[in-house]
Order: structure tokens, then sequence, then C-alpha cells
């Protein structure tokens, strides 16, 4: 479960057979505080990389922008590839299942 903000506008695109894929980057900042002796500990953002399928893609294509809160559920995708130098590369992604859009409709940008 991830509640954040949406980092640019999401790429939307269609595979096999029509099916709606989007990709979003989701920003999750966990709040600084200060130690009890006095030390600052900053504000620390996580970037995620979000994929929606089928339906869900077309809700976040239509209606989902930079800078809405999403609350997210999903599952985390581990995945390797070589890339073209044939260095090992790593990518982490969460497969969502569920989302709701937290931004009130005032603030939301008009379609």
């Amino acid at each position: 479960m991830l509640i954040g903000n949406v980092g640019a506008d999401p790429e939307v695109r269609y595979v096999d057979q029509g099916v709606a894929v989007a990709r979003l980057r989701l920003a999750t900042t966990e709040r600084g505080y200060t130690l009890q002796n006095g030390t600052q500990v900053p504000d620390r953002t996580d970037w995620h990389t979000v994929l929606l399928w089928r339906k869900l893609a077309e809700i976040v294509e239509k209606y989902v922008h930079k800078g809405d809160k999403l609350y997210i559920e999903g599952r985390v995708r581990y995945t390797t590839y070589d890339d073209k130098q044939g260095q090992r590369r790593y990518v982490t992604e969460i497969w969502a299942d569920n989302m709701e859009m937290l931004t009130p409709k005032a603030e939301a940008d008009p379609v």
C-alpha cells in the first residue's frame, strides 16, 4: 500500500488486443523529525514505478495528472535484464490491483 504524489503525467499505451497499460512515477515521503539530542533527520522521498492494467489504466489516462495524490494497492515485481552494454539491470515495479484518487476534484486539473 502506498500513498503518494504523481511525479509526471502517466504514460499510457495499448498492447495486445487493445489492453491498456499505464506507467506512472509515484513519490512517497517519510517526514523528517528531530531527535531528543537535537539532531535533525530530514524528509526522505522514495520514487516508485507503478504499472496499472486494463480499466485502471483507462481511468489513469483520463483523470490522473502530475501532482495528484493517489492511494495504490498492489504487488512488488522484480525483474532483471541485460542492457546494450551487457550490464545486468534490476527493475522494481508495483503492479497495482487497486487505486483511489485522493486529490479533491476542486484541486484537480480540468480535462
